[in-house]
């Protein structure tokens, strides 16, 4: 029987004995409120969109019994303040990513992505499998949040360009937005980084206050009109290979919930995890083709010595992060195990089959 058929006629059965008047209020009284930050714009294509359709699925699957309310970012605070928002209990949970927390610990870019990382699937497989769910606990956990894994975007362009990249000296001088550790990277190779949210992008780089940016992927890149102020689109790049998404959350709410309330964020979380990377690879090629075909985007590969010297900065990017702090080399050491115990199988299957597929059938 519907849930709440059976509570109708549970209710109407009861009338006789006085329960009905108390029906109401025990109901009302089961509902919480839930709200949630991003770090996101409202109606954002890919990210923004995303975060949209979690917040309501929670609602959707608890039934009601969760009452989520979504601000995007701005809306109740800004984009780089949901972190803050959320420790100090203010609000529920933020959606975000959490490398934009590097400056409170360096161990936060390992729970979105870092230089030569993992892709998306080696990611989840780490966060979910090979115990890297325990130490963003254990992180997170010295801030007052619990964490979970809500969604990824695949492997992220290298970047917008108005120069051609030609060798690691055409970094010097140049103004790039960037953030993570992919960012330290490039500032080691002479860029000047900025860190901005992805509602300021745009401005910044059509005013030339930032002369070239990364952002996501041709399906998220397209709607930011990036291609007005930069042609040149280089689709492979080392800093972002797979990021993850958070659903950051009090811990002291979470930890007040019932079992169910917490299986059903989760759950959302998990679907929304799938859903999102999902989007992105189904519409990447699509938006790829338009940006090229109706905007003249002009697309480059980076060359191997630009990659090797990319490689050089990231060795040491990760030894300046291990000696951050014991959690930092903790949580860096885990995941560089990881990283080769997942790549290697995956070099030796699945790339070498889609490098072999892609060859004979033609594909670029």
């Amino acid at each position: 029987m519907h849930r709440r058929k059976f509570l109708k006629s549970a209710g109407l059965a009861a009338a006789g004995t006085g329960a009905a008047t108390l029906a109401a209020p025990a109901v009302a009284q089961g509902v919480k409120d839930m709200a949630i930050v991003s770090t996101w714009p409202r109606d954002f294509p890919g990210l923004g969109l995303s975060a949209q359709r979690l917040a309501e699925r929670i609602t959707q699957l608890s039934e009601g019994r969760l009452q989520v309310t979504y601000f995007a970012a701005g809306e109740r605070v800004g984009a780089f303040d949901v972190f803050d928002e959320v420790a100090g209990g203010n609000s529920q949970a933020y959606i975000g990513a959490d490398y934009y927390w590097s400056g409170k610990h360096a161990g936060f870019n390992y729970f979105t992505a870092v230089p030569f990382g993992m892709t998306t699937p080696e990611w989840n497989a780490w966060i979910k499998f090979g115990g890297g769910q325990e130490l963003w606990d254990e992180l997170s956990g010295e801030f007052g949040l619990k964490k979970i894994a809500c969604g990824g975007t695949g492997a992220q362009a290298g970047g917008w360009f108005n120069k051609e990249i030609q060798s690691p000296e055409d970094f010097k001088g140049l103004k790039m937005r960037i953030p993570g550790l992919g960012g330290t990277v490039m500032s080691k190779l002479g860029v000047s980084t900025v860190s901005l949210p992805g509602g300021q992008i745009y401005e910044n780089l059509v005013s030339g206050s930032i002369e070239a940016t990364e952002w996501v992927g041709p399906y998220n890149d397209y709607f930011m009109k990036f291609y007005e102020a930069a042609k040149y689109y280089y689709t492979g790049g080392m800093h972002e290979p797979g990021s993850g998404l958070a659903f950051g959350v009090n811990k002291t709410w979470w930890d007040a919930l019932s079992d169910w309330e917490r299986a059903v964020i989760e759950a959302a979380c998990l679907e929304e995890n799938a859903a999102a990377v999902e989007e992105a690879i189904a519409k990447n090629g699509e938006y790829l083709g338009r940006l090229v075909n109706e905007h003249g985007v002009q697309l480059r590969s980076y060359n191997e010595d630009v990659w090797d010297a990319f490689g050089d900065a990231a060795a040491e990017v990760f030894e300046e992060t291990r000696a951050h702090s014991p959690m930092a080399a903790k949580i860096n050491d885990a995941y560089q195990t990881a990283l080769r115990e997942i790549g290697t199988y995956r070099a030796g299957a699945e790339i070498e089959f889609s490098q072999q597929r892609n060859r004979v059938l033609g594909l670029s």
